[in-house]
């Protein structure tokens, strides 16, 4: 079995981390589909996806500077007309929003570079001698 960039080839799911899953063919080689490689859509937790001892048939998208195969589940899936998005976390507590509105309006107020700034002449509570 020839793994060269743009082969399709069948291999088995030998490890899923949080990066990706390693892909174990018959001749022995292993890769990695990385977690961006598994689906068109936002891949938020890859144990939906794969898991462990499954076959899957894979892309090889080619090889790295060290020699290991790239990947690819999502080359062999069809594309879907409109790839959907990540959803949009929700707005912070109502007491979060008034402290940081406090906050910056305090530090507007002070004016630029008052943050952590000493007063001129001063040796930041060291004596000279």
């Amino acid at each position: 079995m020839q793994l060269d960039s743009g082969a399709v080839a069948e291999g088995r799911i030998t490890r899923v981390t949080d990066f990706g899953a390693f892909i174990q063919f018959e001749n022995g080689e292993t890769g990695l589909v990385h977690i961006s490689q598994i689906a068109h859509s936002f891949v938020r937790n890859i144990h939906d996806h794969v898991h462990e001892g499954d076959t899957i048939e894979v892309k090889v998208l080619g090889r790295d500077e060290r020699g290991r195969l790239d990947l690819s589940i999502k080359e062999l899936l069809e594309e879907p007309e409109e790839i959907p998005r990540p959803r949009a976390i929700g707005r912070q507590s109502p007491q979060f929003e008034a402290k940081l509105r406090s906050f910056m309006r305090d530090a507007k107020e002070r004016g630029p570079g008052s943050i952590g700034a000493t007063k001129k002449g001063s040796t930041g509570g060291k004596r000279k001698k």
